[in-house]
């Protein structure tokens, strides 16, 4: 039996458990995140980051959350660069399990439980991703929950001394 995915907004007492995934993780996820400064990894680095992602929240240009397994935070989902506006009512989703939760569908869910978040809390109408191009199991995460890739974003992102491409990924929501 599998544990149960929730979401829910981050908090800053969410700090220290972040801290100790990232800071366990930082070979695992260097590939395919920018580098990051020490104190990053620790409880106080993260808890300066969430203050900031509460902010974005409070000014309605965020909605960063974490992802739970059996009320543990494992991970976050976030949706970032939130355009509210009318004509526009979109945003950017991303999101990272930790190594010692992946493989157990907790992305799909989240990823899942998020756009029911940006369609009936944000009012929000289309979700966009990007991924690296090598990053098979972030595409079926995707995949699963209805996004379709449709283009490529040349040099799109420093990673590891290299500007990498990036493929994007769109899924209308409420269809």
């Amino acid at each position: 039996m599998h544990s149960s995915t929730r979401i829910r907004l981050i908090e800053p007492g969410d700090a220290a458990p972040i801290a100790v995934h990232r800071a366990r993780d930082v070979e695992a996820f260097r590939w395919w995140e920018p580098t990051q400064p020490a104190e990053f990894f620790t409880p106080d680095g993260q808890a300066e980051r969430i203050d900031k992602l509460l902010a974005g929240h409070r000014a309605g240009t965020v909605w960063p959350g974490v992802v739970l397994a059996d009320d543990q935070v494992i991970g976050q989902v976030t949706v970032g660069g939130i355009l509210p506006q009318l004509h526009l009512r979109r945003g950017s989703v991303g999101y990272w399990i930790a190594s010692v939760a992946q493989n157990q569908g907790h992305a799909g869910r989240a990823v899942g439980l998020v756009l029911r978040v940006m369609t009936d809390e944000l009012g929000l109408h289309r979700a966009e991703v990007s991924t690296h191009l090598e990053n098979l199991p972030s595409q079926g995460v995707l995949r699963r929950n209805g996004f379709s890739a449709y283009g490529v974003a040349h040099s799109s992102i420093f990673l590891d001394e290299h500007w990498r491409d990036g493929l994007l990924w769109e899924r209308i929501l409420g269809d």
